[in-house]
C-alpha cells in the first residue's frame, strides 16, 4: 500500500512560559514531594500558552516556520489539515479557516479540523499522504494543543501531566519511499479513560478528567499501541529490528518506558520529548517527529514507525520510509 511522498519540512513549538513539577505539585498536590512526582510522572517541565494567542495563531506562526523551511509561499498549499483535541478556537466554522486567514491564503486551497485525541495527528498524516498520493499537493498537517486551558488544580491528576505545543508537516510527492503501512483502529468501549465535555450539553465550564485508573490507562494504552505496531509491522513485511526510529506518543515518563519495552526496540531508537514538554495530546508525536528530523541522523532509507494511542479509545501507526 505505499504511498509515495516525502516530508519536505517540519517545524514544532512550545508556547507561553514553562512551568516546573515543583510548581504544579505545589497548586494541585500540596501534601506531595514534588521530587517524587516528578520521578514517578517523568516530567520536569510543561509549557502553558495562557488565555492566548488563539489556537489559530499559534497555527499559522508554525506553519509558516515549517513553509519556510520548505522554501514554499502559503499560497502553494493545496490543503490545511489542522489537528486539536480540544476542538481549536470554536465549533463553526473549523478552526482551519481561520489559520488560513491568518496567513493570507484564499481560493487556494481547501481547509478542515480533525479530533482523533491524542491520535490526531496520526490520522492528520495519514490523510495528507493518502491527498498527496492521489495527485493534490503539498499538504500541511498543523496540530495546537492548548491542553492548559482545559485543566484546573482540583482535578490533579491531569493538572500536573498536561502541557501545550504546536507542530506542523508539510507533505509533498515523492517517486521512492513514503508511507510503507498505517494502520488505525478504535475500542470504543473504552471511549471513557479520558473525558472533556461539551460545555454546550453540561452548561458548565469543562475541565479533562482521568476517569479511568492510571493501571487501566496504561493496559488498555500498551494494547492500542502494540495491535497497531503489529500490524503496520505484518502489512510491511517487516520486522521491529527493521525500523531505524520509533516516535511514540508520550503521555507521560513512566509509560514512555513501558512503550519502549512493549515494542522491544533499544531506547536510543527512540525520540524521548516528555520530560521537556509533558503530556501534549496529538502534538507528542509531531513535536517528536520535528525533534527528530532535526537531529541530521536521519538518513535516506531509514524507516521511521510513528505511533500512538488517545482517548476513545483510538490508536494507530504509520511507518515510514525515508526517500533518497
Amino acid at each position: 500500500m505505499r504511498l509515495p511522498i516525502r516530508v519536505l519540512a517540519t517545524a514544532s513549538t512550545l508556547p507561553g512560559t514553562a512551568v516546573s513539577t515543583a510548581e504544579v505539585a505545589r497548586a494541585a498536590m500540596p501534601d506531595r514531594d514534588p521530587q517524587e512526582l516528578e520521578r514517578r510522572i517523568g516530567i520536569a517541565t510543561r509549557y502553558f500558552a495562557g488565555p492566548t494567542p488563539p489556537a489559530a495563531t499559534l497555527g499559522a506562526q508554525v506553519l509558516a516556520e515549517a513553509l519556510s523551511r520548505a522554501g514554499l509561499a502559503p499560497s502553494a498549499l493545496r490543503r490545511i489539515i489542522f489537528v486539536s483535541s480540544t476542538g481549536g478556537d470554536f465549533l463553526i466554522p473549523a478552526t482551519a479557516n481561520a489559520l488560513c486567514r491568518e496567513l493570507g491564503v484564499e481560493h487556494t486551497c481547501d481547509a478542515f479540523d480533525v479530533n482523533n485525541a491524542c491520535v490526531g495527528f496520526l490520522t492528520g498524516f495519514d490523510l495528507a499522504a493518502r491527498t498527496v498520493a492521489t495527485g493534490l499537493g503539498p499538504v500541511a498537517v498543523v496540530v495546537v494543543e492548548t491542553l492548559s486551558r482545559h485543566i484546573a488544580k482540583e482535578e490533579a491528576r491531569s493538572y500536573v501531566v498536561l502541557g501545550d505545543a504546536a507542530a506542523a508537516v508539510i507533505l509533498g510527492a515523492s517517486e521512492a519511499g513514503g508511507v510503507l503501512a498505517a494502520a488505525f483502529g478504535n475500542v470504543g468501549s473504552l471511549l471513557g479513560s479520558v473525558y472533556l465535555g461539551h460545555p454546550g450539553l453540561t452548561g458548565k465550564t469543562e475541565i479533562i478528567e482521568f476517569a479511568a485508573s492510571n493501571d487501566e490507562i496504561g493496559r488498555i494504552a500498551l494494547l492500542g499501541l502494540r495491535r497497531s505496531t503489529d500490524a503496520v509491522l505484518s502489512q510491511a513485511g517487516l520486522g521491529i529490528d527493521a525500523v531505524d526510529w520509533v516516535v511514540p506518543h508520550q503521555p507521560n515518563g513512566t509509560m514512555l518506558t513501558k512503550i519502549v519495552a512493549e515494542l522491544g526496540v533499544a531506547p536510543d531508537r527512540v525520540v524521548p520529548v516528555v520530560r521537556e514538554i509533558g503530556s501534549v495530546g496529538a502534538a507528542s508525536v509531531a513535536v517528536g517527529l520535528d525533534r527528530l528530523l532535526g537531529t541530521g541522523r536521519v538518513k535516506p532509507g531509514h524507516r521511521i514507525l510513528l505511533v500512538g494511542v488517545g482517548a476513545g479509545l483510538a490508536y494507530g501507526a504509520l511507518l515510514l520510509e525515508v526517500p533518497a
